[in-house]
């Protein structure tokens, strides 16, 4: 049975080369798009699943209102919750982001990247596998240091690491231990060491929101109960603190402030794909991204399958008689739909065979594409495989394999069954689906891409085109702000730079500061701080709306002078802010002057208040500098960039790469996921119309040769090609129209919720819908015609001399 079912199989491939050509390569289009989404989920879920006590770790969050939540915490919490209740095993502070140093080991110099910090209770949250060390005695003081598998043989060759003496950030510290990751995790550092607990006993009583904070309970059902021990210390430890300090009871100081920030307990095990801050120095998942590609490609498959449906019920026509000989011979209506099934099996195979073969050559693009090193390993992916498989069968052969079985015998037998209208309702039916997906994909290309334009070519309130944001490491025992004057002077000696200036923060990037603004008896409004040069802000050509800039003859301009941005101005809900002390920091500063607003992280964002100060106004600021910004001359970049170079690298610091980035270039990093997202659509976009396009010319070429014998009695008749070509084209043009109609609801209700990312953001134009249509036409209309078109050429006699 199985022999005769392939030797049937193989003939009918033989005499419909071209549509079964066109089945497997739909198929395994629709098939490998879904693979790709599927490897890009599975890496995505794949964070942290190894880590056994994953349920019990939780992440502190803080609420301040308004949608305002940080990830980050003060140095006072974590300690007190420990002594004040039983829920907590552990907990463990730990620096937000990774840093890069040199790591000195016998006069060599290595940059490491990746170098991670945080409290020795860290090796309780992340049990990494030790090579050498173990977690208990890694970290046996603050000078322990513990290296990757990796550094360890970058660093020390063929040595043996443990007990070595390494100088790293001005310290010797010891190797203890040697680490290697055991799966994908949300902290994967190459070096780890405790300096981050000298830090938090410097600041032990400083409520300043700077550390991650991780819990682990011993119930993961206490979270409630942490969260109420958690709003407790800040309430009586900081807001009844600052009450009794300013002679307010704790009423009067809520209403003038605002209410106390709440905190929030994030579990571990969803801390990746959440949608937001992320507390962990690794990327979080873009889970919007994640899911518009999950849910594109499993569109696609459908619209694969539907292709094969189409085909497989238009090319039973041809089979009626088949299927009726089989049936009069003493086949059950049970071993036609498995013999069609199995016809099924044999294409979905080749297809998936094939679906591999596209993903292993496009896999290196792929991964190009995400960042990522994704393989086509794992039970996991395989077993997905093959529910996929089996999918495909259940959804594709069985339908048109029970409409085959449904066949009449006596009907076939009796006459040409290939006039049968029997099915035409399903195919078209499916032909009006497959439109409105290629809408649904047309428009949301176009939209995706006028959005993304929007973004590249929006002004956003200062030019960085030539301006260079070079890396400023400090040096131990140097006064930051001094070495900055003399760095100045020499920088602006070189030719081709136009000016020098700096500032406390980097544009485009997640470096920022926050404190509360106080103004009369209004709230505490939470503000950017951006400490900076005189000289920063026409540096970097943001403008001054009213008032004027910071001066360096004015002796008030480095201690108590501010300017606000538009934001900040507006929660004075003063006419002119201008001339109006406020209080920031807990000092008293004078507002001169009123900047324009500029974005200072991606477009998805409204541009927060922020306030611009010198930076010798806050005791501390001048030893934390990071940043110098250089302005260059357009002309001979590359020589004045090498000259900068050289003189960075025998005056500044010989042992730390000259590192630098163009202010533009920086920004524009911000939304080179969205950028991402349009090249994806427009990928996507090509597909889907090349699988209607096979869909579409498949089921006009098989209605229209069912229409043969009609062709020729018209002709015969002396219609005219023209009147043919409108009389069997006019049904696809209706069946566009109706399917368009159709898409364009999803269409613009999944497109309105993918702006409400953006801040800044385009309103959903006319235009991509009309060219959604008029393409749709087009395609249609070219298919159809060319088909028609070629029918209408047919030998009359051949088809009417039996008639």
């Amino acid at each position: 049975m199985i022999k005769n079912w392939t030797n049937i199989f193989i003939y009918h491939i033989k005499n419909n080369k071209f549509f079964t050509a066109l089945n497997i390569l739909g198929l395994s289009i629709g098939i490998a798009g879904l693979i790709f989404a599927i490897l890009y989920w599975n890496d995505e879920h794949s964070y942290d699943q190894w880590n056994p006590e994953k349920d019990k770790i939780f992440i502190v969050m803080n609420d301040f209102g308004g949608g305002n939540i940080w990830t980050t915490n003060s140095p006072i919490p974590g300690r007190m919750l420990n002594a004040t209740t039983s829920y907590l095993d552990k907990y463990c502070y730990f620096r937000v982001n990774y840093t890069t140093e040199t790591i000195q080991y016998k006069g060599k110099i290595e940059l490491i990247d990746k170098i991670f910090s945080a409290e020795r209770s860290f090796f309780s949250f992340f049990p990494f596998e030790f090579i050498q060390g173990n977690a208990k005695t890694v970290f046996a003081d603050r000078n322990s240091m513990a290296l990757s598998e990796e550094t360890a043989a970058r660093i020390f060759k063929n040595e043996n690491p443990m007990g070595k003496q390494v100088k790293y950030a001005d310290h010797i510290f010891v190797v203890r231990g040697v680490y290697k990751m055991p799966q994908k995790s949300s902290v994967m550092p190459s070096v780890i060491t405790p300096i981050v607990e000298e830090e938090l006993e410097q600041n032990k009583d400083n409520w300043g929101f700077s550390y991650g904070l991780m819990l682990k309970l011993k119930r993961p059902s206490d979270t409630t109960a942490v969260i109420q021990n958690l709003d407790k210390i800040f309430l009586e430890n900081n807001y009844k603190k600052q009450a009794k300090d300013e002679g307010l009871s704790l009423e009067q100081f809520i209403k003038q402030y605002g209410d106390p920030i709440k905190a929030r307990l994030l579990p571990f095990t969803k801390s990746r794909l959440n949608q937001g801050n992320y507390a962990f120095p690794e990327k979080n998942a873009n889970l919007q991204f994640l899911k518009i590609i999950m849910g594109l490609s499993i569109l696609i498959l459908i619209l694969s399958i539907v292709n094969y449906i189409n085909m497989a019920t238009a090319n039973a026509v041809k089979r009626a008689k088949e299927v009726g000989v089989r049936k009069i011979v003493g086949a059950t209506k049970s071993q036609i739909i498995a013999q069609f099934v199995f016809e099924t099996i044999l294409i979905t195979l080749f297809s998936v065979l094939l679906a591999m073969v596209i993903v292993e050559l496009s896999l290196p693009f792929y991964n190009a594409f995400l960042d990522k090193n994704l393989v086509l390993i794992g039970t996991q992916f395989y077993l997905q495989l093959i529910v996929i498989f089996f999918v495909v069968i259940l959804v594709s052969g069985v339908f048109p394999a029970v409409y085959i079985s449904n066949f009449e015998t006596l009907k076939v037998l009796k006459g040409n069954f290939s006039r049968s209208k029997n099915g035409v309702w399903i195919r078209n039916g499916m032909l009006v689906l497959q439109f409105s997906i290629a809408t649904l994909f047309i428009i949301g290309s176009f939209i995706v891409y006028k959005q993304v334009n929007f973004m590249v070519e929006k002004d956003l309130g200062f030019n960085g085109a030539q301006v260079m944001d070079i890396s400023f490491k400090p040096q131990k025992g140097k006064n930051q702000y001094e070495r900055y004057k003399m760095i100045k002077e020499e920088l602006l000696k070189i030719k081709g730079v136009q000016a020098v200036s700096a500032g406390m923060f980097s544009i485009g990037s997640n470096e920022n500061s926050w404190q509360g603004l106080h103004y009369k008896s209004n709230k505490e409004v939470v503000t950017q701080e951006m400490p900076m040069d005189f000289g920063e802000l026409e540096l970097l050509g943001i403008k001054i709306l009213k008032g004027r800039d910071l001066n360096p003859k004015l002796a008030t301009d480095s201690i108590s002078s501010a300017l606000l941005n538009e934001t900040a101005a507006k929660t004075l809900q003063e006419k002119d802010p201008v001339n109006k002390e406020i209080t920031f920091g807990g000092q008293k500063f004078k507002v001169i002057g009123i900047v324009k607003n500029f974005h200072y992280v991606g477009l998805e964002y409204n541009v927060a208040p922020m306030i611009f100060f010198h930076i010798k106004a806050f005791d501390w600021m001048p030893n934390d500098m990071r940043n110098i910004s250089v302005k260059i001359f357009p002309d001979k970049m590359p020589e004045t960039i090498a000259a900068i170079n050289k003189f960075w690298k025998s005056n500044v610091d010989q042992e730390y790469p000259f590192e630098y980035d163009f202010v533009d270039k920086n920004f524009a990093r911000t939304y080179k996921k969205y950028e991402d997202q349009r090249n994806l659509f427009a990928l996507l976009n090509v597909v889907v119309i090349l699988i209607a396009v096979f869909g579409l010319f498949a089921l006009a070429s098989f209605s229209m040769e069912r229409r043969l014998r009609e062709i020729a009695i018209r002709k015969t008749l002396g219609a005219e090609t023209n009147t043919l070509l409108k009389e069997l084209s006019k049904q696809y043009v209706l069946f566009c129209v109706i399917g368009f109609l159709i898409g364009i609801v999803p269409a613009y209700l999944l497109m309105q919720k993918w702006l409400e990312n953006f801040a800044s953001r385009i309103d959903i134009p006319f235009l991509p819908f009309l060219v959604a249509f008029v393409s749709l036409l087009f395609l249609t209309l070219t298919i159809v015609l060319a088909k028609a078109y070629q029918v209408t050429k047919v030998d009359i006699l051949k088809y009417l001399k039996y008639e």
